[in-house]
């Protein structure tokens, strides 16, 4: 059974930091990519970071500069460690993992739909 546990979420105000933690089980944790989302009711889902199979990483140009995406491989575990957090960061947070998707060929900020595991969701406040 794969799972997705997301953890780390909470209220902050802005300028502070938070990470968030995704341990994956239940699948081959290397071989697939590992994303992270976030989504405010009302808008589409859209990436924040990811880390490919190889391990490459990206993150979105919304965060860059304050978000990095990092993993444990001992722990089957991916981090999102989010720095100088803003009020428009405040949303609900999703781990997604897929074996076949690559960063390298996709527009991965959109591409929320073509994941096939998920996580529950963390929820992110930022007060300003």
């Amino acid at each position: 059974q794969v799972q997705l546990v997301e953890s780390g979420g909470g209220t902050v105000q802005a300028g502070g930091s938070l990470r968030l933690s995704c341990v994956v089980s239940g699948l081959t944790y290397r071989s697939h990519c590992v994303a992270w989302f976030r989504q405010v009711p009302g808008k589409k889902r859209e990436g924040v970071a990811i880390i490919d199979s190889d391990a490459t990483t990206n993150t979105a140009e919304s965060v860059k500069g304050r978000f990095t995406v990092s993993e444990d491989k001992a722990k089957n575990t991916v981090y999102l460690q989010m720095s100088s957090l803003k009020p428009e960061d405040t949303a609900m947070y999703y781990c997604a993992a897929d074996l076949y998707y690559s960063s390298k060929e996709n527009d991965w900020v959109a591409d929320s739909w073509k994941f096939g595991y998920w996580g529950q969701g963390t929820q992110v406040t930022v007060s300003s």
